[in-house]
């Protein structure tokens, strides 16, 4: 392997580009006409764009891509995470060209990327399971016959979900005909597949992740767990490793749950186990991602591992060096997605042009950046500018680390989700573990975030008042 093509764009393209470049490998960007001035795009040894600005005419375009890695001789293309990451069609068109597919199998993406699939394979591995029916339903009477069952409240999910997209929480059986009508609608328009099934709906549950790598010649390990409870319309916001809530030997049962979950699948590469843990501590399988995280820094700093460079060496042949034993938690991690978006506003997409755009550095700060001051925000993708991440030999210093960044990571011009992060590492509620995926339902409202902003503000303007008197003081001095 000596050239990686990166279908991908922004931070996890250049998160990518420079691990292959630090193992000595040619790296090549693609990009659309939206993309031409994007950091990923300068980085690469070469780049090349592949459409216009929208991702169905650009970064969704599989053959394009596979057409590109042909002309200029690469070996391997890594997808990153989200656009065709988790496209199984797309896996199977790089084998047909003998181009290497930096990720799993496309058996593995197939059974994994239906949720009714992946808990049929994994049945056999005794692993538990939310309560529930396993098999697609559009029946009402069959559905209420189940939901009386298992007990109220129901959770209906899209068979092909993700992102929360066909999902509805069913409170009482009267809600229930109107409720599955429009999660069949919305994952039929979101998925291509209105295929829905019902479970029990934990009422508090912590949302736990296990990172595994596997390699093509048997070995399997888990990098321990994430904790990304932290969320808003089902989309993770803040995520942490480890979690303040796992004893040992509840880390040692997941892990060894989510390596199971691998062998199911006959698994290769990076991929994450996502688990739901309920107020009594018992865990229930979720789904599986075939892909890399959008959280694996935490992962990476606590492990002491680079996940990219561990892929492109499995997708290379080679097996993993690492054993079960060797792996340690080591301090705390957190890390907030830095969103172009207004948490004033319902958390909406803020699009427009980056007047100022400083990000924070210092020990224990991490940021894994798409852009530059000066750019445009495009309306085409995913609203994330950034990944801020921090680390401390505590969870305590790493909030504490967290807080300083974000005071000293300065945008305008837009909006972005800092200051909900800072309202979150400040909330009693986060700093003492006990959270859960309602925290912002249940404490967070954009008035209270508007109060504390506005304080906040008039504090720094006092400060700035006082500091002006003392210097007027000290320039009125007479000269001795």
């Amino acid at each position: 392997m000596n050239k990686i093509l990166v279908a991908n764009r922004g931070e996890i393209a250049i998160r990518i580009i420079k691990t292959a470049q630090k193992m000595g490998l040619k790296t090549v960007a693609v990009f659309s006409t939206a993309d031409r001035n994007s950091p990923h795009v300068k980085l690469a040894d070469e780049a090349v764009c592949i459409g216009e600005p929208p991702s169905n005419k650009s970064y969704l375009k599989g053959y394009k891509i596979i057409e590109v890695a042909k002309q200029l001789q690469v070996d391997a293309i890594h997808p990153g995470y989200g656009f065709l990451s988790e496209n199984a069609s797309f896996a199977e068109l790089c084998e047909a060209n003998n181009i290497i597919f930096i990720g799993p199998r496309s058996k593995a993406i197939k059974i994994m990327g239906s949720k009714l699939a992946a808990k049929a394979a994994v049945k056999q591995y005794n692993i538990p399971m939310v309560p529930g029916i396993d098999e697609a339903i559009t029946d009402i009477d069959k559905a209420k016959a189940i939901a009386k069952d298992i007990g109220f409240p129901i959770l209906i999910k899209a068979s092909a979900g993700g992102g929360g997209k066909g999902m509805r929480i069913v409170e009482k059986e009267s809600d229930l005909e109107t409720q599955m009508t429009r999660a069949i609608s919305e994952a039929t328009s979101a998925f291509g597949d209105g295929s829905v099934f019902i479970e029990k709906y934990i009422t508090s549950p912590r949302h736990i992740e296990i990172q595994i790598m596997a390699d093509s010649h048997g070995n399997i390990l888990h990098l321990f767990e994430r904790e990304c409870s932290i969320q808003r319309r089902h989309q993770k916001v803040i995520e942490e490793a480890p979690s303040v809530v796992l004893r040992p030997e509840f880390r040692t049962k997941m892990g060894e749950a989510a390596i199971k979950v691998a062998q199911s699948c006959d698994y290769l590469g990076a991929g994450t186990v996502e688990f739901l843990l309920d107020d009594n501590h018992n865990f229930y399988f979720l789904e599986m991602n075939t892909r890399l995280q959008v959280e694996h820094p935490v992962t990476e700093l606590i492990s002491g591992v680079d996940l990219v460079e561990l892929q492109i060496r499995v997708a290379r042949g080679e097996a993993l060096q690492l054993k079960q034993s060797d792996l340690k938690i080591n301090g705390h991690a957190i890390e907030l997605r830095v969103y172009a978006e207004d948490p004033l506003n319902n958390f909406l997409p803020s699009i427009g042009h980056l007047d100022t755009y400083k990000i924070p550095t210092g020990k224990g700060i991490r940021v894994d950046n798409g852009f530059e001051e000066g750019m445009d925000i495009p309306i085409y993708y995913d609203p994330m500018l950034s990944k801020l991440i921090t680390y401390g030999k505590t969870r305590e210093e790493a909030i504490q680390i967290m807080i300083k960044a974000i005071n000293n990571y300065h945008v305008e011009g837009i909006q972005t989700t800092l200051p909900f992060g800072k309202y979150v590492c400040e909330h009693n509620a986060f700093r003492s573990g006990n959270f859960d995926t309602h925290f912002v339902k249940n404490y967070y409202s954009s008035d209270t975030l508007k109060e504390n902003t506005e304080l906040e503000a008039k504090i720094a303007a006092l400060i700035a008042v006082k500091q002006y008197i003392e210097d007027q003081k000290l320039l009125r001095l007479p000269i001795q």
